[in-house]
Protein backbone atom coordinates (compact mmCIF):
# COMPACT_ATOMS: atom_id res chain seq x y z
CA UNK A 1 0.00 0.00 0.00
CA UNK A 2 2.56 2.42 0.79
CA UNK A 3 4.52 1.53 -2.25
CA UNK A 4 1.15 2.38 -4.32
CA UNK A 5 1.08 5.56 -2.89
CA UNK A 6 4.80 6.56 -2.86
CA UNK A 7 4.23 6.01 -6.54
CA UNK A 8 1.35 7.99 -7.24
CA UNK A 9 2.96 10.49 -5.91
CA UNK A 10 6.12 10.06 -7.74
CA UNK A 11 4.14 10.28 -10.78
CA UNK A 12 1.91 13.28 -10.38
CA UNK A 13 5.50 15.21 -9.17
CA UNK A 14 6.92 14.34 -12.59
CA UNK A 15 4.03 14.93 -14.18
CA UNK A 16 3.98 18.74 -12.92
CA UNK A 17 7.53 18.90 -13.25
CA UNK A 18 7.24 18.53 -17.16
CA UNK A 19 4.50 20.40 -17.15
CA UNK A 20 6.25 23.42 -15.98
CA UNK A 21 9.65 22.68 -17.45
CA UNK A 22 7.39 22.55 -20.87
CA UNK A 23 5.60 25.67 -20.09
CA UNK A 24 9.28 27.32 -19.23
CA UNK A 25 10.54 26.34 -22.55
CA UNK A 26 7.63 27.63 -24.48
CA UNK A 27 7.90 31.21 -22.81
CA UNK A 28 11.72 31.12 -23.83
CA UNK A 29 11.15 30.64 -27.29
CA UNK A 30 8.34 32.99 -27.23
CA UNK A 31 10.41 35.50 -25.28
CA UNK A 32 12.87 35.62 -28.79
CA UNK A 33 12.55 38.38 -30.89
CA UNK A 34 9.90 38.18 -33.98
CA UNK A 35 11.31 39.72 -37.40
CA UNK A 36 9.27 42.44 -39.42
CA UNK A 37 8.66 40.40 -42.22
CA UNK A 38 6.72 37.91 -39.95
CA UNK A 39 4.56 40.49 -38.52
CA UNK A 40 3.97 41.76 -41.65
CA UNK A 41 1.91 38.68 -42.82
CA UNK A 42 -0.59 39.14 -40.53
CA UNK A 43 -0.95 43.30 -40.27
CA UNK A 44 0.95 43.22 -36.85
CA UNK A 45 3.71 45.32 -37.29
CA UNK A 46 2.17 48.16 -35.79
CA UNK A 47 0.72 46.67 -32.64
CA UNK A 48 1.66 43.85 -29.69
CA UNK A 49 0.34 40.74 -30.74
CA UNK A 50 -2.98 39.43 -29.43
CA UNK A 51 -3.85 35.94 -28.27
CA UNK A 52 -6.16 35.56 -31.23
CA UNK A 53 -2.96 36.31 -33.53
CA UNK A 54 -2.42 32.31 -32.92
CA UNK A 55 -4.94 31.09 -35.62
CA UNK A 56 -3.52 33.30 -37.95
CA UNK A 57 0.07 32.05 -37.42
CA UNK A 58 -0.78 28.49 -37.16
CA UNK A 59 -2.23 29.14 -40.67
CA UNK A 60 0.85 30.69 -41.71
CA UNK A 61 2.94 27.89 -40.10
CA UNK A 62 1.25 25.22 -41.95
CA UNK A 63 2.04 26.98 -45.07
CA UNK A 64 5.70 26.81 -44.59
CA UNK A 65 7.83 24.39 -45.79
CA UNK A 66 9.77 22.73 -43.68
CA UNK A 67 13.02 21.44 -44.73
CA UNK A 68 15.06 20.53 -41.67
CA UNK A 69 12.91 18.70 -39.76
CA UNK A 70 12.13 21.38 -36.94
CA UNK A 71 9.26 21.58 -34.50
CA UNK A 72 5.65 21.43 -34.64
CA UNK A 73 3.18 23.36 -32.72
CA UNK A 74 1.01 20.17 -31.91
CA UNK A 75 1.30 20.46 -28.25
CA UNK A 76 1.05 24.30 -28.57
CA UNK A 77 -1.93 24.14 -30.13
CA UNK A 78 -3.69 21.97 -27.54
CA UNK A 79 -2.52 24.38 -24.86
CA UNK A 80 -3.68 27.34 -26.65
CA UNK A 81 -7.29 25.45 -27.27
CA UNK A 82 -7.29 24.75 -23.88
CA UNK A 83 -6.68 28.17 -22.41
CA UNK A 84 -9.55 29.39 -25.03
CA UNK A 85 -11.95 26.76 -23.99
CA UNK A 86 -11.16 27.48 -20.55
CA UNK A 87 -11.65 31.86 -21.17
CA UNK A 88 -14.81 30.71 -22.80
CA UNK A 89 -16.32 28.50 -19.45
CA UNK A 90 -14.97 30.62 -17.09
CA UNK A 91 -13.44 34.07 -17.91
CA UNK A 92 -16.13 35.58 -18.47
CA UNK A 93 -17.25 35.59 -14.75
CA UNK A 94 -14.10 35.78 -13.84
CA UNK A 95 -11.47 38.60 -15.49
CA UNK A 96 -8.76 37.28 -13.58
CA UNK A 97 -8.87 34.10 -15.94
CA UNK A 98 -9.42 36.18 -18.79
CA UNK A 99 -6.74 38.11 -17.90
CA UNK A 100 -4.41 35.21 -17.64
CA UNK A 101 -5.66 33.44 -21.02
CA UNK A 102 -5.09 36.74 -23.00
CA UNK A 103 -1.33 36.15 -21.65
CA UNK A 104 -0.98 32.52 -22.27
CA UNK A 105 -2.33 32.83 -25.73
CA UNK A 106 -0.33 35.76 -26.59
CA UNK A 107 2.62 33.31 -25.30
CA UNK A 108 1.67 31.26 -27.83
CA UNK A 109 0.86 33.20 -30.88
CA UNK A 110 4.38 34.51 -29.91
CA UNK A 111 5.80 31.24 -30.31
CA UNK A 112 4.16 30.43 -33.19
CA UNK A 113 5.45 33.59 -34.90
CA UNK A 114 9.32 32.46 -33.48
CA UNK A 115 8.83 29.26 -35.20
CA UNK A 116 7.74 30.63 -38.50
CA UNK A 117 10.69 33.15 -37.83
CA UNK A 118 13.10 30.22 -37.48
CA UNK A 119 11.82 27.69 -40.32
CA UNK A 120 11.99 30.94 -43.46
CA UNK A 121 15.85 31.24 -41.49
CA UNK A 122 16.52 27.83 -41.40
CA UNK A 123 14.94 27.42 -45.30
CA UNK A 124 16.69 30.55 -46.81
CA UNK A 125 20.43 29.18 -45.25
CA UNK A 126 19.41 25.63 -46.90
CA UNK A 127 18.89 27.53 -50.30
CA UNK A 128 21.89 29.64 -50.23
CA UNK A 129 24.10 26.30 -49.32
CA UNK A 130 22.97 24.48 -52.46
CA UNK A 131 23.24 27.57 -54.64
CA UNK A 132 26.52 27.82 -53.17
CA UNK A 133 27.82 23.86 -54.43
Amino acid sequence: MFAAMLFAISAVAITQFGMYYWRAVLASVASQPVSESVLAAISAENRPLQAADFVQFAGIHALTPDLTRGKGLGLVRFYYGLTQALNMLVGVRVPAVAQWTEREGTICARYAAVQIDQRLQANMELAAALRSC
